[in-house]
């Protein structure tokens, strides 16, 4: 669980900032978007091999 220490003169807004900083730092967010749809193992093999494609060759163009 993500916790966060507010100081007694601290306003909520600067709390609330300091928040959501934690929570997309610890990835959470991206998290919570990837289970919100069920997806089929053989979608995401599917998608992680795209990705991996995708990485090699931008990692060619730039070597070139």
């Amino acid at each position: 669980m993500t916790k966060i220490d507010i100081r007694k003169e601290e306003s909520l807004d600067k709390a609330l900032r300091k928040f959501k900083m934690r929570v997309r730092r610890e990835g959470i967010i991206d998290e919570m978007k990837k289970r919100e749809f069920y997806q089929k193992p053989s979608q995401r093999r599917r998608k992680e091999m795209a990705q991996a494609v995708r990485r090699e060759q931008r990692r060619k163009r730039e070597e070139d």
